[in-house]
C-alpha cells in the first residue's frame, strides 16, 4: 500500500429512500464524494445476510449477500417492481436510523414480487451465475429456503432428518420448496450484479473497497449446517465448544460469543480447501480483505457448549501461519489487513510479523491512565509504515464521545499530547484525525463519524449489547460540499 486513506462508512448507512442503505444512487454519489475528498479506500462491514441482533458478523453465509442492499430503484427501473408498490411500505420515518422490524416485514415482500415478474428462469446470465456459484449457492439456498418453512428457527431445532442433511430429506425439500430456493437464488443474483456494477464504478474512480469478513461463521448458518465435519461439533451436529473470549477489564465474565470452533486438523487435511474457496470469493467482492480477530489463527479461547459465560474456557493452538502460506500458494499475494487488536502475546506478534500484512492501530487505545509510557504501540509516533491507523472502528465509540467518556486525566493525557490546550472541545475531533493522518501509518481509515466531530449517537456498536447497534445513516445532504473539501485539503496536508 502507498502513503493514503480512506473513510469507513457501512452499507446501511448511506442515504437512500427505503429505509437502509443500498446500492442506489446514493452509493454512487458517496463514491463521488469519496472521488472528490481525495480518498483511496472505502472500508464497509461484512455484506452478509444478517438474521436475529442484525449484526454483520454473525451471518446466515459467509459467502452470500444481504438481499437489504439490493437497490428498489434499479428494479423499478428494470420494471418488475413499481415506485407506487415500494412508496406504500413503511420503512421507519427517522431517516437517520435503520428499522430493522419495518426492514424485514416489507422489503422481502417487494423482493418477491420483483422475483415473480422476472422471468428469472428464461435468463443464461441467471442461470450462469448458478452454476459458477453452485459450491455454495446451491446449499445456502436449500438452508434459507427450509428455515423459512421452519418459521426462522435455528437450522439445530429443524427436525432430525433435514437437521442432518439425509439423502431422502434433501431430496424432498430440493422438489418441495423449488420455488423458494430459486427465489433466494434469484436474491443472490441481484445482489451480486448490482454490486459488482458499484464495486467497478468505484475502481473506475480510483477508490479500492476493503472488505470485511468475521474469522468464525455463525452456528445458524449455512456453512455450518452443510459442512459439520469442518466445526467442532458431536454426531448428532450439536456444538461441543463454542467461541468467545475471556476475562479481562472490560468483562469480569469474559465475551460468549456462541460461533462453531474450527477442527483445524480436518482443515489441514483438506488441504484448507474451504479457507481457499472463502478468500477467493472474498476478492471478487472486494479489493482488501481485512480479517477480524486474527489473534484466532495464532490461539483461539474455547468454551464449553451450554455455559453461560466464558470464564471455563481455555486456549487451543490454532493453524498458523501454514493456513496463510497455503492461501498464499494458492491465490497469489493478495491484500489483507490482519486485525491484531486487543492482548497480543509475543506468538500473535509473530504470526502478524510473518504474514507481513499490516496490523491495525486505534488511537482511542492511546491514552490509557494505566499505560503512561511512551511505548505505547497506539501512541501515533510508534506506528510503523506497514499498519493501518483509525481513529476508531466501528465497534468503538466515536472520537468525540471517546473524549468525552474518559477521565480527567486522560483527557489531560491526550491534551499533553497533542500540545493543545485551547481548541474548543467541539473541534478537537480534527486534531486527533491529523494526529493519526501525519502518523508514518501507509493507509489511515477514518470513521466518517469522526469527519463530523459526532457522539456516540451515532456509534454502529456497542459490544456485547442487543438492540440498537448497526443503525446509524446519513441524512440526504448531510455530507457537504464544505465538509468534502475540508477532508481534501487535510489529505493532501499529510501527503495521502
Amino acid at each position: 500500500m502507498k502513503r493514503s486513506s480512506g473513510i469507513l462508512l457501512s452499507i446501511t448507512s448511506l442515504p437512500s429512500k427505503y429505509g437502509i442503505g443500498c446500492f442506489s444512487k446514493s452509493a454512487y454519489e458517496f463514491v463521488d464524494q469519496l472521488e472528490a475528498a481525495g480518498q483511496k479506500y472505502w472500508q464497509i462491514l461484512p455484506l452478509g445476510p444478517t438474521g436475529y441482533g442484525d449484526s454483520p458478523y454473525q451471518s446466515f453465509s459467509t459467502f452470500a449477500g444481504n438481499p437489504y442492499f439490493i437497490s428498489l430503484e434499479a428494479l423499478i427501473q428494470e420494471g418488475v417492481l413499481t415506485k407506487q408498490e415500494c412508496d406504500s411500505i413503511d420503512f421507519g420515518e427517522n431517516p437517520a436510523r435503520v428499522d430493522y422490524t419495518k426492514i424485514y416485514n416489507g422489503r422481502f415482500a417487494l423482493l418477491h414480487k420483483a422475483y415473480e415478474r422476472s422471468n428469472i428462469n428464461e435468463n443464461w446470465e441467471f442461470h450462469q451465475f448458478v452454476e459458477k456459484n453452485a459450491y455454495w449457492l446451491k446449499d445456502y439456498a436449500l438452508f434459507m429456503a427450509v428455515k423459512q418453512r421452519f418459521g426462522g428457527v435455528s437450522w439445530t431445532e429443524w427436525a432430525e432428518d433435514i437437521r442432518m442433511r439425509w439423502g431422502f430429506a434433501m431430496e424432498y425439500y430440493q422438489r418441495e420448496l423449488y420455488f423458494d430456493i430459486e427465489f433466494q437464488e434469484y436474491m443472490q443474483f441481484v445482489f451480486y450484479k448490482q454490486w459488482k456494477q458499484l464495486k467497478t464504478y468505484a475502481n473506475e474512480h480510483g477508490i479500492q473497497i476493503i472488505g470485511d469478513i468475521p474469522i468464525y461463521v455463525a452456528m445458524d448458518s449455512a456453512d455450518t449446517w452443510a459442512h459439520p465435519w469442518l466445526f467442532q461439533l458431536d454426531d448428532k451436529n450439536y456444538p461441543v465448544a463454542v467461541a468467545g473470549c475471556p476475562p479481562d477489564g472490560f468483562s469480569a465474565t469474559g465475551q460468549l460469543w456462541g460461533n462453531p470452533l474450527y477442527k483445524w486438523d480436518v482443515h489441514r487435511d483438506t488441504g484448507y480447501e474451504w479457507w481457499i474457496q472463502r478468500i477467493a470469493y472474498c476478492y471478487e467482492l472486494y479489493d482488501v480483505v481485512r480479517i477480524d480477530h486474527f489473534r484466532g489463527f495464532d490461539e483461539y479461547y474455547s468454551i464449553p457448549y451450554g455455559d453461560k459465560t466464558a470464564e471455563n474456557g481455555h486456549w487451543e493452538k490454532g493453524p498458523g501461519i501454514e493456513l496463510f502460506r497455503t492461501i498464499q500458494w494458492a491465490l497469489g499475494e493478495k491484500e489483507i489487513i490482519a486485525e491484531d487488536l486487543g492482548y497480543m502475546t509475543d506468538s500473535v506478534k509473530q504470526l502478524v510479523t510473518e504474514s507481513g500484512y499490516p496490523g491495525m492501530k486505534v488511537l482511542e487505545f492511546a491514552f490509557d491512565s494505566r499505560d503512561s509510557s511512551n511505548a505505547n504501540d497506539y501512541l501515533t509516533h510508534n506506528y510503523p509504515e506497514n499498519c493501518v491507523a483509525y481513529t476508531g472502528t466501528h465497534d468503538n465509540e466515536t472520537i468525540a464521545g471517546w473524549f468525552q467518556s474518559i477521565t480527567e486525566e486522560e483527557r489531560q493525557m491526550a491534551r499533553d499530547y497533542l500540545c493543545d490546550y485551547y481548541t474548543p472541545e467541539d473541534q478537537l475531533n480534527w486534531c486527533f484525525i491529523s494526529l493519526v493522518m501525519r502518523s508514518k501509518a501507509n493507509l489511515c481509515v477514518i470513521p466518517l463519524q469522526d469527519y463530523f466531530g459526532y457522539d456516540n449517537s451515532t456509534r454502529m456498536n456497542r459490544p456485547s449489547t442487543l438492540g440498537g447497534n448497526w443503525e446509524w445513516r446519513l441524512t440526504e445532504g448531510e455530507l457537504t460540499e464544505e465538509l468534502i473539501d475540508k477532508i481534501l485539503k487535510l489529505t493532501k496536508r499529510y501527503g495521502r
